[in-house]
Order: structure tokens, then C-alpha cells, then sequence
């Protein structure tokens, strides 16, 4: 990195924290102390105001903004492609704003980068599910369960869990505190301390319904770190199929999330899944008919079997 480039990397990293020491700057920009004093001094007589605390570090006088800065023609196409991201995926109020925000960005962008990255966004597509009713549902909740996150509010809601219980039973209704919100896979999941479980609990914004936003309020646990949080792993079950070679390229294609190892073989591919509970894949095994067989466990084997029989009863 040039010296011109730190300058202007030193404000940003000035202007996102409130205060920094020289040796912070340093290990960040992978130069020496004597060579940040003498940047800072640089800053200064170009009248940025830099204040410096003996003892402290170094930040910026209060009120002082770096003037726009030109993008080059990737940075652009980065930012609005972010924008198209948010209006697809986030909720309507945040779909508002990226609109706006994009109009901002092309505004500032010099003729020939704006019609450059406007050449290259033409190339790319960013494709979601269709704009149905259920979708349409899922982001109103996205935008309800952002605000209670924020406000630190409990809420309720009916939950339909994809396998039964026990008793056959699919619907419950859920009092949480909403940690976080993780979009996996293409569907929004959100991360809670689920009273009736007494844990952590994962829950699909597409299978809720009737959520509704309490007055109670929570405190988010001190430990707690949405970025860093990782669900403990109870997937304990192996599960053996083989594929035909004639739809083996269709199935690797699937990317099911349960996919542990594949391996390739003459006769026809070989999968294996790491589950909870064999259930977790009896539509995705049925759904590829007589190109898929379940090689074990021996008892997901009948399981299949027993649906089949159910089928044909029907036909």
C-alpha cells in the first residue's frame, strides 16, 4: 500500500472508531509506529483534524467528515449488486432503503463508472423464489422479528415443525426471545431461547404463523454471539443410498444439506447422510423414485417400504 492510500485508510479507520493508538494503526497497515506518527503529521498539515491524547491514541476532531470518495468500477458493482441483495432478501423497509441507496451510489459515480458498472451488472442475475404468498408473509415477519430483536421484546408465535412428534402432532405454539436471524439456504431462520424447550432453538420464518410481538422484554446473555454461535451437532444417524448413474449428476446437484460424503463407483454413486432421525429425508429419497435405493440403515429401508405400500394403496 502506497503512502497515499494509508492516508486515506487511516481517516476511514479513524472515522469507524473512536479512538485508535499508533500501535493499533500499525499492526493494522503492517508498517512501523515512526511510519504512523509521520502519517498522522501528514494528515494534519493537509488540515485533517487529527487529535491526539498522550496515553489514548489518536481520533478525529467531533463533526469531521471525509469528503465522498471515488469508487473504482468493481467497488461500484459490489455496493449494487449488495443493494439488489437486500431488496430480494431482506424486508420491505430495508428493500426501500437499498433502493434509495442505490440511486445515491449511481448519483456520485463519474459517467464512465456508472455506465461501466451498469455494463457488468447487466451481466449478472440475482435469481429468488417467486414472490408468493408465503414469501411475502416471510418478509413481514423478517421486518416484526428484526424490530423485536432490536427492542429486546419477547414474541409468540405457531410453530409447524417439518416431522411430527411422537403423538403426531406437527403445530405448537412458541413463546422466544429472538437472539438473531440467519438466512441459510435460501430461508430465513431465526436463532431464540424457546421457553417450552428451555434451549436454544432454530425455527423457519416460513413455517410460523400468527406471530405476535409481547410487551414482555428480555436481556440478551452476555455470552451470547450470533456471529460466532455454533448449534451443537446431534446428528448421530448414518444413512447409505445409492444413486443410478443416470441421475447421479441431478443428485449431487441437489446440495442436500445432510450430505456427509459421495463417492463414485461404476454401479452408481454412493451418498452418505448424517441425521437426527432417518425421517429428516424420507421425501427427498421418495422423491427420486427407482433411481435412489437405501442401502442402511436396515429400518429406514422398511420405512420406505411402508410408504410405498401407503402409495400404491392409493392408485
Amino acid at each position: 500500500m502506497n503512502k497515499t492510500d494509508r492516508l486515506l485508510a487511516i481517516v476511514l479507520e479513524l472515522q469507524r472508531n473512536e479512538v485508535l493508538r499508533a500501535e493499533d494503526l500499525a499492526a493494522t497497515f503492517e508498517t512501523s509506529v515512526r511510519t504512523i506518527y509521520r502519517d498522522i503529521q501528514a494528515l494534519s498539515e493537509a488540515g485533517v483534524t487529527v487529535i491526539g491524547a498522550p496515553g489514548q491514541g489518536y481520533s478525529l476532531m467531533e463533526g469531521y467528515f471525509l469528503p465522498p470518495v471515488s469508487f473504482t468500477v468493481e467497488e461500484a458493482v459490489t455496493l449494487l449488486i449488495g443493494t439488489d441483495f437486500i431488496e430480494h432478501w431482506f424486508d420491505i423497509h430495508y428493500g426501500s432503503k437499498s433502493r434509495t441507496s442505490r440511486g445515491k451510489i449511481e448519483a456520485i459515480l463519474p459517467e464512465p463508472i456508472r455506465k461501466e458498472a451498469s455494463r457488468i451488472r447487466k451481466s449478472f442475475r440475482l435469481l429468488t423464489s417467486a414472490e408468493g404468498a408465503v414469501r411475502m408473509q416471510e418478509k413481514a415477519y423478517l421486518e416484526a422479528i428484526r424490530r423485536a430483536i432490536l427492542e429486546e421484546r419477547k414474541i409468540s408465535f405457531r410453530y409447524s415443525k417439518r416431522i411430527a412428534e411422537v403423538d403426531g402432532n406437527r403445530q405448537s405454539v412458541r413463546t422466544v426471545a429472538p437472539y438473531g436471524l440467519v438466512l441459510h439456504q435460501g430461508s430465513w431462520v431465526l436463532i431464540a431461547w424457546c421457553e417450552l424447550r428451555q434451549d436454544i432453538r432454530h425455527f423457519r420464518l416460513s413455517r410460523m404463523t400468527e406471530l405476535i410481538d409481547l410487551e414482555e422484554r428480555f436481556m440478551l446473555p452476555a455470552d451470547f454471539q450470533l456471529n460466532v454461535y455454533q448449534p451443537p451437532d446431534d446428528r448421530n444417524i448414518l444413512v447409505r443410498i445409492q444413486v443410478q448413474p443416470d441421475i447421479a449428476d441431478k443428485v449431487r446437484e441437489s446440495n442436500n444439506f445432510y450430505t456427509e460424503t459421495i463417492e463414485n463407483h461404476p454401479e452408481g454413486m454412493l451418498v452418505t447422510f448424517r441425521v437426527r432421525q432417518p425421517e429428516e429425508l424420507l421425501q427427498w429419497v421418495l422423491g427420486w423414485g427407482g433411481g435412489v435405493v437405501v442401502l442402511e440403515p436396515e429400518s429406514f429401508r422398511h420405512q420406505i417400504r411402508n410408504e410405498i405400500e401407503k402409495m400404491l394403496k392409493r392408485y
